[in-house]
C-alpha cells in the first residue's frame, strides 16, 4: 500500500536524473491524486498514470524504458506492488477526457526530470462515477465519489460525459439506478 504518493514521486524524479531521463510528465487520477491533492485522504494501492501532458493536452501515456527501471528501483526500495505506478487509466484518454481537465490540473514538480499533474475534483467526480457503475455501494470508488459531495450540476455533467463513453442502453440504465442509489433522483429523471 501506498501511505505517502509524494515521498515516492520525490524518488522516482531522483532516479529519473541519477538515469539521466528525458523530462516526463505525468497526469495522475485516482486515489493518490485524490490524497495529494487534499480531496479524501485514504490509502491506495497504486499511483494511476492517466497520460503525459504535452503541449498542454493529455495524450495516452507512452512511458520510455528509463521510467520503467527507475519504477523498479523504489518498487524494491520500498517493497512495492510490482505495478504501484499504474498506467492502465491510460486508454480512457481516446474516449476523451472531461472538457478543460487541462486547466483544472494540479502541477507539481518532483526534481528536474518529473512532473506531476494530479486532477482535479470535478474530473475526479467524473472518473469515480465512470468507475463506479455497476459496483458494489461499498467499493472505494463509490465511497469516493460520495466523498466528494457532487452537486446535482456536477454530477449531471459527469452522467452525460459517461454516456458519452458508453451510450448503450444498458449502461444508460445501471447509471440511472446508481445514480437513485446515491440519492440523484433529479439527475437520473434527466439523462
Amino acid at each position: 500500500m501506498i501511505e505517502d504518493t509524494e515521498k515516492l514521486l520525490s524518488r522516482l524524479g531522483e532516479q529519473l536524473e541519477l538515469q539521466n531521463s528525458r523530462e516526463i510528465n505525468l497526469v495522475v487520477c485516482g486515489g493518490s491524486a485524490l490524497n495529494v491533492t487534499g480531496l479524501v485522504s485514504r490509502t491506495t494501492k497504486d499511483i494511476d498514470v492517466l497520460g503525459q501532458l504535452e503541449d498542454d493536452k493529455v495524450v495516452k501515456a507512452q512511458l520510455p524504458e528509463v521510467f520503467w527501471n527507475a519504477a523498479k528501483v523504489l518498487q524494491d526500495e520500498f517493497d512495492l506492488e510490482e505495478n504501484w505506478i499504474n498506467d492502465e487509466p491510460s486508454p480512457m484518454v481516446k474516449g476523451g477526457l472531461p472538457e478543460g481537465l487541462e486547466e483544472r490540473l494540479l502541477i507539481k514538480g518532483y526534481g528536474s526530470r518529473l512532473t506531476v499533474g494530479f486532477i482535479g475534483r470535478l474530473d475526479q467526480i467524473h472518473f469515480k462515477l465512470w468507475a463506479s457503475a455497476d459496483r458494489d455501494p461499498n467499493s472505494y470508488h463509490v465511497q469516493d465519489l460520495i466523498a466528494l459531495e457532487p452537486t446535482n450540476e456536477e454530477i449531471k455533467r459527469a452522467a452525460r460525459w459517461c454516456l458519452e463513453k458508453d451510450p448503450s442502453e444498458g449502461f444508460r440504465q445501471i447509471m440511472v439506478q446508481m445514480l437513485r442509489e446515491l440519492g440523484f433522483d433529479e439527475v437520473a429523471r434527466s439523462i
